[in-house]
């Protein structure tokens, strides 16, 4: 059953890039490339039916490493064996603060073993947020989880939401409160770049002021329109019980939303950012989260030829290997813009799924 599942997945996977995303394209071989990961959480409806069989996809997808958000069940040893196996690096791990606070040597050894560099705390509850009874105690947590991690060879990072932007009583931003309270020896970032710009604030300036001290970047995309009447959190499932039905905010794939990718990539850059961190809490535009993540690796692929190089980097050899259609794309500028064959009648795509539609256009229904 799991082998069927496997080819299904990566048969589904083909799919969809060949639908979406056009034909395969070529990278400028003069540009640095920050190796990408996926958070699996993004598939956890797959990985709770095949572990393996969507590490396998995952890899075939071209994504080089993984983020786990559970074993499921799965001892590390098996799963250091599938990573070894796939060429998949097994980078860090997003455990429960709860988790680490019970038992933070079973965290670090079951981690250590898989051969992950980073465990992340990936979510508070609300009396840690930084307007909480508990956010000084939190701050020591940390600190003392960080201690110990560190003592392994390991490193702990911090992953946020919207709500570490909140002002602690001092008046201080969450997030930057607990970055000068905790030494960036024991407490690294993982800066949620969709949650950077929800909560108000300019991605591209949150990780250029981390820099050297952001190892992995969490690029998320989404959609957001008009007033915000219901709460993000329950699209993800921490709020219980509560469903969002309306459309005003989604998750999307990268380069189908708000996001300016872009100039994020040239942030990671400067920063000195390890590894890019591809997540995406649900699916949208009619998708399945396995075609959301493909359709998310097949956009970061093509940003070299989407005008992350320089122009004396790109000749117009290399640049031949751009689709004709992503020469009407503005941000291909320095790389494409003088591709011949662009018609100004491939980008009348709905206004709503332009980001979605500029590189694509003919995608666009």
């Amino acid at each position: 059953m799991k082998k069927i599942f496997s080819i299904l997945l990566s048969v589904a996977m083909a799919a969809t890039l060949a639908s979406c995303c056009g034909e395969e394209k070529k990278a400028c071989s003069d540009c640095e490339k920050i190796p990408v990961a996926l958070q699996l959480y993004s598939l956890r409806d797959n990985m709770a039916q095949d572990f393996y069989g969507t590490m396998k996809a995952v890899k075939e997808m071209g994504y080089e490493g993984v983020e786990f958000a559970g074993l499921y069940g799965n001892e590390p040893a098996q799963i250091k064996a599938w990573c070894d196996e796939l060429g998949l690096n097994p980078i860090s791990a997003h455990v429960p603060l709860t988790e680490m606070l019970a038992d933070i040597d079973k965290v670090i050894a079951d981690y250590k073993a898989i051969g992950c560099e980073y465990i992340v705390v990936p979510h508070v509850s609300a009396e840690r947020h930084p307007d909480g009874e508990l956010f000084a105690q939190m701050i020591e947590e940390i600190r003392s989880i960080g201690e110990k991690v560190k003592a392994a060879d390991m490193t702990l990072l911090y992953h946020n939401h919207d709500f570490e932007f909140k002002l602690t009583p001092e008046g201080k931003i969450g997030l930057d409160a607990l970055y000068e309270a905790v030494p960036a020896d024991l407490l690294q970032t993982e800066l949620d770049l969709c949650w950077v710009k929800y909560a108000g604030q300019c991605p591209v300036a949150y990780v250029e002021k981390y820099a050297g001290r952001a190892p992995v970047v969490h690029f998320k995309d989404y959609y957001a329109a008009g007033e915000q009447t219901e709460d993000p959190y329950a699209l993800i499932g921490v709020n219980e019980g509560e469903k969002s039905e309306n459309t005003a905010f989604e998750f999307r794939p990268l380069g189908c939303g708000v996001q300016d990718i872009h100039s994020l990539l040239k942030a990671a850059k400067k920063a000195g950012s390890k590894w890019i961190v591809v997540e995406q809490d649900n699916p949208s535009l009619g998708k399945s989260a396995m075609e959301c993540v493909a359709m998310s690796i097949e956009y970061l692929n093509t940003m070299c030829c989407k005008g992350d190089c320089h122009k004396e980097q790109c000749s117009e050899e290399k640049c031949a290997a751009c689709d004709k259609k992503e020469s009407c794309d503005k941000k291909h500028e320095g790389c494409c813009d003088k591709k011949e064959g662009c018609q100004k009648e491939e980008q009348k795509c709905d206004e709503q799924h332009k980001a979605v539609c500029e590189g694509n256009c003919t995608d666009c229904k």
